[in-house]
């Protein structure tokens, strides 16, 4: 849940998070203007899904 909330707000913070740094730049370099900051959370909001989804995987194949 918080980091839902990281990725709406702070969409460049939640690739560090997740071990994407180089993600995370380009990120911010989007979020920068105010046009790309949409597009950014949504950037990010797909990451964080994908990075859960990857999690669960792992765990069921143990």
């Amino acid at each position: 849940m918080i980091r839902l909330l990281i990725a709406l707000l702070l969409p460049w913070l939640l690739f560090f998070t997740i071990g994407k740094p180089l993600s995370g730049i380009i990120c911010l370099i989007l979020q920068l203007t105010l046009i790309g900051w949409v597009p950014a959370a949504i950037w990010a909001v797909y990451a964080l899904n994908q990075y859960n989804m990857k999690k669960e995987i792992a765990a069921l194949q143990q």
